[in-house]
């Protein structure tokens, strides 16, 4: 029956010799019962070591680990009722597919046509029914990860723990995998916690997202909010492929500095201003008027010829993708400028070549000088404000 896990200030420490290690800082977050979350980020931010704490093969230095009601913090793995696949792949080579998948149901005791029923059900929903008299010697990398999850998924667990089950495979088997998983998920009373390093792993197969930084919550939330709505620019640079384009700008007010026309319109009101272009922001960031800023723009959302602001951009490589390209450049003040375009750009950019690209300002987001977002431009739809220029 699947649970839902709640981390309650988990802190987790490691120490050698004098020297400690904070691995996980101060994590709280509740995963609801029979989801899909992902935990992702760079090497060393702490997701692994927040999975094997889930496990209960590591104990958190501080705060406390709920499954449902029942705190199972200090408890050991075998009372959590959780399963789990790791990185490696790890069969018994002197066993066939069918005893690797039913090994952990036989060491438990359950009974030899039970065990063969669960076996059976859990071949047929992974694919592998006509592999189950094989060894593992005889099967591929996709075959072999998919036993591993039979060995799971025929224990009936509350929690499935996944760790980076995918991170040795070619790209092939990765995108058959990703499905797979989401197959046996939705066939399974079991909350699913799944560790990856690749966010386009954790934004096609989750309910949620985890990101994590440093050992700290940068953003738990549903993979969208964290592409349409991110905390921080960590959040919306790491999300996303190519990562969002940032670019270094100020706020004024429009009453302290005169725009292109020489008129100052609307008194008070702010604007972002850099890289040639002037984004009204109605009274959005007053606060922060006379501050830097980074303003960030998703490489999806800014276009060759279109879009109300625009900028210079010189072409470095364009990146051709079968039906989309990407053009790499740079702004006239060197920042680097990613641009999502459909496959014709590559016959129309050739490195060198300086074009505009266009943006509006509902699809920007901006970011304080610690990196926090301060204003997401789709709000300022509903602000009252022109969402292009005033002509």
């Amino acid at each position: 029956m699947a649970r839902a896990i709640h981390l309650d200030n988990v802190t987790k420490e490691f120490r050698t010799g004098s020297t400690t290690h904070v691995a996980v800082d101060d994590v709280s977050l509740e995963i609801p019962e029979g989801s899909f979350a992902t935990f992702v980020g760079p090497s060393g931010c702490g997701k692994t070591t927040t999975l094997r704490m889930i496990a209960g093969l590591e104990t958190p230095t501080s705060g406390t680990i709920r499954f449902g009601d029942t705190d199972v913090t200090d408890l050991p793995p075998q009372r959590r009722n959780v399963a789990m696949v790791f990185q490696s792949i790890a069969l018994y080579p002197h066993m066939s597919v069918r005893e690797n998948i039913g090994y952990g149901l036989k060491i438990h005791g359950v009974d030899r046509a039970d065990r063969n029923e669960r076996i059976e059900e859990a071949a047929e929903t992974l694919r592998i029914t006509d592999q189950l008299d094989k060894m593992p010697a005889e099967l591929s990398g996709g075959q072999q990860q998919r036993v591993a999850l039979g060995g799971a998924f025929v224990q009936d667990p509350d929690v499935l723990l996944l760790d980076e089950p995918m991170s040795d495979l070619d790209a092939k088997l990765k995108a058959e995998l990703r499905v797979e998983v989401q197959r046996l998920h939705q066939e399974m009373d079991a909350t699913v916690v799944y560790v990856t390093h690749d966010q386009t792993e954790a934004m096609t197969m989750s309910d949620y997202v985890v990101l994590l930084e440093d050992g700290h919550l940068a953003q738990f939330d549903p993979p969208m909010t964290l592409f349409d709505r991110p905390s921080s620019s960590y959040v919306a640079s790491f999300i996303g492929t190519p990562a969002t384009n940032t670019l270094a700008c100020t706020v004024e007010r429009t009453s302290d500095a005169p725009d292109a026309a020489g008129t100052s319109g609307t008194d008070g009101e702010c604007v972002v201003v850099g890289h040639g272009f002037r984004l009204p922001v109605g009274d959005a960031l007053s606060a922060h008027v006379g501050e830097r800023v980074t303003l960030g723009i998703r490489p999806q959302y800014i276009h060759p010829d279109g879009g109300a602001y625009s900028l210079d951009v010189e072409v470095e490589v364009v990146e051709p993708l079968g039906t989309e390209a990407v053009i790499h450049g740079r702004t006239a003040e060197g920042d680097r400028l990613d641009v999502v375009t459909d496959s014709h750009a590559v016959e129309r950019f050739a490195p060198g070549e300086t074009f505009r690209a266009g943006f509006d300002r509902t699809d920007v987001f901006v970011f304080g000088p610690d990196g926090e977002t301060l204003l997401f431009g789709a709000d300022l739809v509903t602000d009252g404000q022109p969402s292009s220029p005033e002509q």
